[in-house]
């Protein structure tokens, strides 16, 4: 049994990058910890905390995470401008970036964590927050010693695929933020992936926990709320595999009996 600690900006990107991953480690008999850099809320919030946390621990048991970490940041956005702090919290974008993996390397070491899961450099599409996972998961891995740090992210002809299907069927999703060619990873430098064929059904239902954004007006809205509808074998063809990079740079071997080489 090995502690993977999986390092997410938000609230709902534990189950897009790596539900089926984390379901898999902990159906298998790792202990599984999900940290979340921000609460998801833009401002300020009361004494229950934010509502997508909420989500994020209901997600987190369908998954079978054990514990769920807040870090004790604000969301910073998604648009050009950064607004100003809430009077609460900082946004995680301003975290002192000492203080953040800090924090995290905190965490890391109380769990004795063997794996750290976070995200390519490009932090996915290239939102502040995933850039700033990435940089800080790097750092806190070293501060604690972490000697394994696998970085989600999708291979870009994968993207590009979707997008073709998307644009086709004219689904009314917008994807300008992704930027073709820099966006996630080439194919080539992706180490390890993971087939969670099998737990299809828990990563639909943890994506279905995260109420607010399947019913919200933001832009992943209408695919998620595709996705939770579709039949479960379904779901898992179109969502049945994660990916990987080694941050090591060493040779890919298999990782505690989940990740596997990818070549």
């Amino acid at each position: 049994m090995a502690t993977v600690v999986a390092f997410h900006a938000h609230p709902d990107d534990e189950v897009l990058m790596t539900g089926g991953t984390l379901a898999r480690a902990a159906a298998e008999g790792h202990r599984v910890v999900i940290v979340v850099a921000t609460d998801g809320a833009m401002g300020a919030v009361g004494p229950g905390g934010s509502p997508r946390m909420g989500e994020l621990r209901a997600s987190a048991a369908v998954l079978g995470a054990a514990r769920v970490v807040h870090l004790g940041y604000a969301d910073s956005g998604n648009g050009p401008l950064l607004y100003p702090d809430p009077p609460d919290r900082v946004r995680f974008a301003r975290a002192a970036p000492e203080e953040a993996a800090g924090r995290l390397a905190a965490i890391l070491r109380e769990e004795r964590a063997e794996v750290l899961l976070s995200y390519d450099a490009n932090g996915g599409y290239g939102h502040r927050d995933h850039v700033k996972v990435h940089e800080i998961g790097r750092h806190a891995a070293a501060l604690a010693g972490v000697g394994q740090v696998l970085e989600a992210t999708i291979p870009r002809q994968v993207v590009a695929r979707t997008l073709k299907v998307v644009d086709r069927l004219k689904l009314p999703v917008r994807h300008d933020a992704v930027t073709p060619g820099t966006a996630y990873s080439a194919g080539s430098a992706i180490t390890h992936r993971v087939n969670v064929r099998a737990y299809a059904r828990q990563k639909q239902a943890a994506l279905a926990a995260h109420r607010s954004q399947v019913n919200g007006p933001g832009r992943l809205a209408p695919v998620m709320r595709a996705l939770i509808r579709l039949p479960a074998p379904v779901f898992g063809c179109v969502l049945g595999r994660e990916w990987f990079i080694d941050a090591t740079g060493t040779a890919p071997s298999t990782v505690l009996g989940v990740f596997e080489p990818a070549r």
